[in-house]
């Protein structure tokens, strides 16, 4: 019997003895024995470790005598050739399409898929000219352009083997990806079918990847529009989608007081992480350099130290990163650079401050923070409280196929057309629409709730209180079948807190009271937030929750319910949510 992991991680793509995926996913392969074969584990899993043993052995059998890797970056290329040469294949990263042909001391070369896409000839003939496999790391690039589809093809069509690896969602367009087989499914639309899977949760249950604990953020945000009208939303609250957009780009302002709050709580729990893993780093990730630049400021003001700060326009990107990965230093801000395949074990806090929401990014951005080193390390990622944030972390266990037939919405419920036109390049601010000129005005930061494995646990709490520091202050260390129960604890140690901050705080009689539509504002929140909370508990329905309390309190809907009204119910909720 294999065991699932090995306690010490191996550096990247160099393991000694194989994962029990790996080895289930090398049997099932060559019991296949086709000549394209898909391969979707979670970030973290080992992909190069598998796809390198598999390149080894078909060497060794005389199947293949060439192997070509084709990896989404320039950065990729050298971690490819560094982790092949360990296991005794040398390959070319600097191989050009000028060259033609590879030196004879090379079993073969690293090229990017935009390096085929330009000259997709060249590397047609490096494949008909010995017997190939050819692997295409992240294998959805493939589509990211018509053309470049179109010169994979042609490029590698006649590779004697293709290994397809992908640690991500698939496209959320309709863009055929070279090579993969596409089947269809109950609803007649056809999909991806994947040759062999190994997800986050299996990956998560074997010890393979850490836990990942999503720290989500709320707070009030002002904003003034192009006809001079200041508007006033609260992330986390039910907006439209206009005004979600714009309360998120306000909260993402490093002129505003949101994110110098959340920066301050990430550094908190790199603090407290770094007492058991001295040298754990955080990585934040912007939407452009600008920002970026400002946060890294920010963090210099909090943490005293330099952050390392990585654009995907510097060209010595590649070695700052690496640079990173091998010191004990704080903090990495990064551009979209540090997103997909880059290997820095050490990441353990994230701060998620970009605009990018699609679930490939995510996936991928999610996946820097989930390879595990040793038993016991959990990730913690910082998050702002929007809708399609909140639905990516409680799915991180979902496992997606590539669907070619465009449909309405997804499962998900997430439209990815408008997904897709959010994130294009063109648009200033990705996925924060354009709708109206804008200037940020002011931002609170507010802890909302820790989401972990599907389940939200706490409530809302101002930063730098104990009611925050429940959920920042937790051991560095954790077995991921000990976090739930562990969450649980300090959710109702949280509570308590609150009742006792509450009950101490004198009423004050000098001022006016807070307008009425403020007031009920809040007490709404309140109790919808322990509605949430009571119904997790509980596995009721939110409406019924409501329903009861209603039944119990009296008075009407929420919406029409007086101050006293919604504060018996809160009172109610309070002593029966369990502590």
């Amino acid at each position: 019997m294999l065991s699932p992991s090995f306690p010490q991680r191996a550096p990247w793509g160099t393991a000694d003895k194989l994962r029990a995926w790996q080895r289930e996913a090398l049997d099932a392969y060559f019991q296949a024995d086709q000549r394209d074969f898909l391969v979707a584990a979670t970030p973290g899993a080992g992909k190069t470790t598998f796809a390198l043993t598999l390149a080894v052995e078909l060497l060794r059998m005389g199947e293949v005598n060439r192997v070509i890797v084709v990896a989404p970056t320039e950065h990729l290329k050298t971690q490819w050739a560094d982790a092949a040469a360990r296991v005794h294949i040398r390959l070319d990263p600097r191989f050009r399409n000028s060259h033609w042909a590879p030196s004879r001391q090379y079993h073969g070369v690293v090229v990017t898929y935009a390096q085929v896409a330009a000259k997709s000839s060249v590397h047609r003939h490096l494949t008909e000219d010995a017997r190939t496999l050819v692997i295409l790391d992240e294998v959805h690039h493939g589509g990211d352009a018509l053309s470049w589809g179109d010169a994979i093809r042609d490029a590698y069509g006649p590779a004697r083997r293709r290994l397809l690896l992908s640690g991500t969602p698939f496209r959320s367009d309709t863009a055929p990806i070279p090579f993969v087989e596409y089947i269809p499914d109950e609803s007649g639309a056809r999909v991806s079918s994947t040759d062999y899977r190994y997800g986050y949760g299996r990956a998560l249950a074997d010890g393979v990847v850490r836990p990942v604990l999503f720290h989500m953020y709320s707070g009030k945000m002002r904003w003034r529009t192009s006809a001079g009208d200041e508007l006033e939303a609260h992330l986390g609250q039910d907006n439209t989608k206009d005004v979600t957009s714009q309360a998120w780009r306000t909260a993402l302002d490093p002129e505003g007081e949101w994110m110098p709050a959340v920066l301050s709580a990430a550094d908190r729990r790199l603090t407290e992480i770094r007492h058991h893993v001295p040298d754990a780093g955080g990585l934040v990730l912007a939407t452009d350099q600008t920002v970026a630049r400002a946060y890294a400021k920010i963090l210099h003001s909090i943490t005293g130290e330099q952050p390392t700060v990585v654009l995907s326009d510097d060209a010595s990107a590649s070695e700052r990163i690496e640079k990173f990965s091998e010191t004990d230093r704080r903090w990495m801000v990064a551009v979209r650079m540090v997103s997909e395949g880059v290997d820095v074990p050490r990441l353990a806090v994230g701060v998620y401050a970009t605009s990018s929401s699609t679930p490939l990014f995510f996936a991928q951005a999610i996946g820097r923070f989930v390879r595990a080193r040793r038993r016991g390390e959990a990730a913690s990622v910082f998050l702002p409280n929007v809708p399609v944030l909140m639905t990516l972390a409680n799915e991180m266990e979902r496992q997606r196929d590539h669907a070619l037939d465009r449909r309405d919405k997804d499962d998900d419920g997430l439209d990815d057309s408008l997904l897709e036109s959010a994130n294009r390049e063109e648009d200033a601010s990705d996925a924060l629409t354009q709708e109206f000129s804008y200037q940020a005005i002011s931002s609170l930061a507010h802890f909302d709730r820790v989401v972990f494995e599907g389940k939200e646990f706490g409530q809302l709490a101002e930063p730098g209180t104990p009611e925050e520091e429940e959920f920042i202050g937790f051991p560095g260390l954790l077995e991921p079948e000990h976090v739930h129960e562990l969450l649980m604890q300090r959710q109702a140690r949280q509570g308590k807190l609150r009742q006792a901050r509450e009950a101490a705080t004198p009423v004050d009689t000098t001022t006016l009271p807070a307008p009425l539509h403020r007031t009920l504002r809040e007490q709404r929140q309140l109790l919808n937030s322990l509605v949430g909370l009571y119904a997790r508990q509980t596995g009721e329905p939110h409406g019924s929750v409501h329903a009861e309390l209603r039944r119990m309190c009296g008075g009407p809907a929420v919406a029409q319910a007086t101050v006293s009204q919604l504060q018996a119910r809160i009172d109610l909720l309070r002593k029966r949510v369990r502590t």
